[in-house]
């Protein structure tokens, strides 16, 4: 900081007045005289706190003699002059600008080089500040809320006047030299604020228009990231900003651009289009290379078995990169042949190399369904070639349901034993009622289809079907007898013999009239009934009772003589009315 005390330079020549008073009367008269109008006359033209221009005359080890004109000499302290190494790098005869400092206590005019230059850099700062002129400055370092930039002086610049947008990184500043505008000083604190917002705008705003005139579709632009979306990436061409929507960014699938770039970076991307009103620009970055999609079908024929890498496990299946932009599908049902999982996840993780087999290529739709279950052998092929129908085997139930039985026969391959398949002649409400997990059965395959990987079982199988000789043991018009087991609102069932029954509709319970059939019976009676019919395939006979009651009588001759007659006589009268009534009517 310039120190320009006026007060102490007042003293300083009244002491340096009378200093030179008490010298003169050591001398001559005319000596005397010429020296003080001299002295005089320098003091007119130099006065402390004043800079002069001075021509370097010597140069000692401690000091260096400058002359300021007016015989008068001076020197600056040889400590101002040296750099960092101890040289001195002025001349004899060079000419530099000093400042008119103080005397020292010999008398001898005592110069400084640096306070020179700082008062001039004041009156530029000064300048600049009134005049709204630039000053060049170099950034120094990053301090608490800026920069510290030197323009001569050490200055500050804040965080805030650095660029038109906020800056988080200003360590890229330091070393850098740039121009900057004065917002404010204080020569007395040693304080200049400065500012680059205004100076960025304009050169933004000249980027600008040169980028608005030469960008045009189909360019390729390098800018830098400005900000980053789930949507996009914004990125700053210079003065105006481009959209690189996300599905531009890859051909392949980009979930989150955050994790494949960061702000600042610089990005080089194609124009997809331009509006020059409303100055939006739209970005591609795959556009700059080949559509992988485009010979799909020749890379990946169906039916290779390639490798690829897991990208994403969902509830449904597997994604793998199989090239970049290119990922392919492995859906749940194509993981395993037998293996049950609840999620991909389970067995595989994200990054793994897998082999997968192609099963489908649409390069249309950008979808490639793959299977991993299909680069290993078959266990149902071979399943069907070690049972062929009609063979007996033995498992263990694993499973219960309401439609049937599941009994393991191959490690993670079960048989499954339908309700239906388990007895010919009892019916079976729920299977639990008959089996239990890990209980041993013995069962017949009934069939083993590799398609849709099912492996069918019966118990049934094993013993002959009883009905296929029920239709000659029961023959229509035969008579039977055996225990009510049901009565329903159509009719009895009969229990014939052991796991068979017969329905005796209402209608065949009696020749008379039946409003309930438990009117007349109840469950457990043993009652006989006739064979009606028998139908082996769907498992029915109808059975009947009332045909086994004696025949209702007949009406007699004389009983029909005297209703024909009664009702002769009655339509006899029923015409004689009609005639007198049509009688009255044509009087």
């Amino acid at each position: 900081m310039v120190n320009n005390n006026n007060t102490n330079l007042t003293k300083e020549r009244e002491f340096d007045a009378a200093s030179s008073v008490k010298n003169q009367s050591s001398q001559n008269k005319e000596d005397s005289m010429d020296f003080k109008e001299l002295f005089e006359q320098s003091l007119n033209q130099l006065q402390y706190g004043d800079i002069a221009k001075g021509k370097v005359v010597q140069i000692k080890d401690d000091r260096v003699m400058v002359d300021v004109g007016w015989k008068t000499e001076g020197y600056i302290p040889a400590g101002e002059i040296k750099d960092a190494k101890g040289n001195i790098n002025i001349s004899v005869g060079d000419e530099i600008e000093v400042f008119i400092d103080k005397r020292d206590s010999e008398g001898t005019l005592v110069l400084s080089r640096d306070k020179a230059s700082k008062l001039k850099i004041w009156d530029e700062i000064k300048n600049a500040c009134e005049n709204n002129i630039l000053v060049e400055g170099v950034v120094v370092e990053k301090v608490k809320g800026g920069l510290s930039v030197d323009i001569g002086i050490i200055a500050f610049l804040p965080g805030s006047q650095v660029d038109v947008r906020p800056v988080k990184d200003l360590d890229k500043f330091v070393g850098q030299t740039m121009d900057f505008k004065v917002l404010k000083y204080d020569r007395k604190r040693n304080n200049v604020v400065l500012s680059r917002r205004t100076i960025a705008a304009s050169e933004r705003e000249a980027e600008k228009r040169d980028i608005l005139k030469s960008i045009q579709e189909g360019n390729v632009v390098e800018g830098v990231i400005k900000n980053i979306t789930d949507y996009g990436i914004f990125i700053d061409l210079g003065g105006i900003d481009g959209l690189l929507h996300v599905t531009d960014i890859s051909w392949g699938r980009i979930a989150k651009p955050a994790e494949n770039f960061r702000k600042g970076e610089k990005i080089t991307t194609k124009v997809l289009s331009f509006d020059s009103e409303k100055e939006r620009v739209s970005l591609g970055l795959k556009q700059l290379m080949d559509n992988p999609w485009d010979k799909i079908t020749e890379k990946y024929p169906v039916g290779s078995i390639i490798e690829g890498k897991v990208v994403n496990l969902t509830d449904y299946g597997v994604f793998v990169e199989l090239a970049p932009g290119v990922e392919g599908l492995v859906h749940i049902s194509e993981m395993y042949w037998t293996r049950e999982i609840k999620h991909p996840s389970k067995v595989l993780s994200i990054g793994e190399t897998i082999k997968i087999m192609v099963l489908e290529v649409n390069p249309e739709t950008k979808r490639v369904s793959l299977s991993l279950k299909q680069t290993t052998p078959n266990p149902w092929e071979s399943l069907k070639e070690k049972y062929p129908v009609g063979t007996v085997v033995k498992g263990i139930v694993r499973n219960i349901t309401n439609f049937g039985v599941f009994v393991g026969i191959e490690e993670k391959i079960d048989g499954l034993i339908h309700v239906s398949d388990i007895s010919w002649k009892h019916r079976v409400a729920h299977p639990s009622d008959h089996f239990k997990k890990g209980q041993e059965v013995e069962a017949v395959v009934l069939n083993v289809d590799v398609e849709n990987e099912k492996f069918s079982l019966g118990i049934k199988q094993i013993e002959k079907n009883p009905w296929d000789d029920l239709s000659k043991k029961y023959a229509p018009g035969s008579v039977v007898t055996g225990k009510i087991t049901n009565f329903t609102d159509f009719g009895i069932f009969m229990e014939i013999e052991e796991g068979i029954e017969g329905l005796v509709h209402i209608s065949e319970i009696s020749q008379k009239r039946v409003k309930t059939s438990s009117e007349l019976y109840s469950i457990g009676d043993t009652v006989s009934a006739v064979v009606k019919s028998i139908d082996p395939k769907s498992k029915k006979i109808r059975l009947s009772i009332k045909e086994l009651e004696a025949p209702a009588p007949t009406p007699s001759s004389n009983q029909y003589i005297n209703n024909t007659e009664n009702v002769g006589s009655n339509l006899s009268h029923a015409l004689a009315e009609v005639r007198i009534n049509n009688s009255q009517k044509g009087e």
